[in-house]
């Protein structure tokens, strides 16, 4: 049939190349996902991937520790979390930490022009940002600031923080509900779930989950969440707004530490990345418990996670070994493994710049 490089673009897609080309195409005929972002928290930059091909294309610089991370609908903007807090994983101790440097003029929320592959302003998001929600029309911003116990509010184009909302101990998580009435925060030292009111910004309750809740993902009417806990290897399931019910639907292997949580409902699905476990946990959301239906091999303490906008692929970054794998969601299986910066922490998709589409 000759070479395969010439042949015609339907037919590669239709025979899948032995899972070689990742075409990835929207529901609903929405305009297809095919950039990808990936955050490097040591490397001090962005990666940009090439969806249809699986390829790294680019590399942004953003400033110092880049973690959480969204793009506007259009995918002209990548809003990125960076911070001055100096690195101190778990084997450092906090008085040792204290020592270290910081450099608070370091943290905001870097505004990148996709197109131009640079950073045009930084907006002001309180201490230590590390991840955020982000309204639908992209002009209000919810920033978790760990060290500070709070969740600023960001009008962007203000580019300044409009309200401070207290919350617990050390909260990591920001989600908001689709119809964006709610937003929730998970509580690191507190093992709770704070639930704030996005029109009063006050809080409505604080539900206790598994230990260390780390990430939030909703179910399309957003009258449930799903919680990830990296302590205790759990998977809790709470109600939206009340809090109550909760209860652990999910208990994984012990050196599973799950971490971002991604769902995907028309498959009646959830994937869960273990951090150190090294795996993507599958999970069957549509039994009663919930069920493991597998755990895939990914890469070295895989964290954050996207899914393409047809679910065919997940993408997860790898931080210790400096690569994004890509996971068949059909075969459960890894097909690919993207090299990127350093240290990766958080992946998010969506459409290419509109004056490179």
């Amino acid at each position: 049939m000759g070479d395969v490089a010439q042949w015609p673009r339907w037919l590669l897609i239709l025979l899948g190349v032995c899972g070689c080309v990742f075409e990835v195409t929207a529901a609903g005929g929405e305009a297809a996902a095919t950039r990808g972002y990936v955050s490097n928290e040591d490397g001090h930059s962005v990666s940009v991937l090439d969806l249809r091909t699986a390829s790294n294309i680019g590399t942004i610089e953003v400033g110092k520790r880049p973690r959480g991370l969204k793009l506007t609908s259009d995918g002209s903007r990548l809003l990125v979390a960076v911070s001055g807090l100096p690195k101190c994983p778990p084997s450092v101790p906090d008085e040792e930490c204290a020592k270290r440097e910081r450099d608070l003029k370091a943290d905001g929320i870097a505004v990148v022009d996709t197109a131009l592959r640079k950073v045009i302003r930084v907006l002001e998001a309180g201490s230590d940002p590390e991840q955020f929600a982000m309204s639908g029309d992209g002009k209000r911003l919810y920033v978790a600031n760990e060290d500070a116990g709070t969740m600023s509010v960001v009008d962007v184009e203000a580019a300044k923080v409009v309200a401070r909302v207290k919350v617990g101990l050390e909260p990591e998580g920001v989600a908001l509900t689709p119809d964006e009435r709610w937003v929730l925060v998970t509580n690191e030292s507190d093992n709770s779930v704070s639930v704030i009111d996005t029109k009063t910004l006050e809080v409505k309750s604080h539900v206790a989950v598994g230990k260390r809740p780390r990430d939030i993902a909703f179910t399309r009417d957003g009258k449930t969440a799903y919680v990830s806990g990296e302590l205790d290897a759990s998977l809790y399931r709470m109600t939206v707004p009340a809090g109550e019910p909760v209860e652990r639907v999910l208990q994984l292997r012990e050196a599973a530490k799950p971490m971002a949580v991604v769902l995907d409902e028309p498959r009646h699905r959830l994937y869960l990345s273990t951090g150190r476990g090294g795996t993507v946990a599958v999970v069957d959301i549509q039994s009663s418990p919930a069920q493991l239906i597998k755990e895939v091999p990914a890469g070295t303490r895989p964290w954050g996670i996207a899914l393409s906008s047809d679910g065919r692929f997940l993408y997860t970054a790898n931080g210790p070994s400096n690569d994004v794998s890509v996971i068949d969601t059909t075969t459960l299986t890894t097909v690919k493994r993207i090299p990127v910066g350093g240290s990766p922490w958080g992946v998010v998709l969506g459409p290419a710049p509109p004056s490179s589409q």
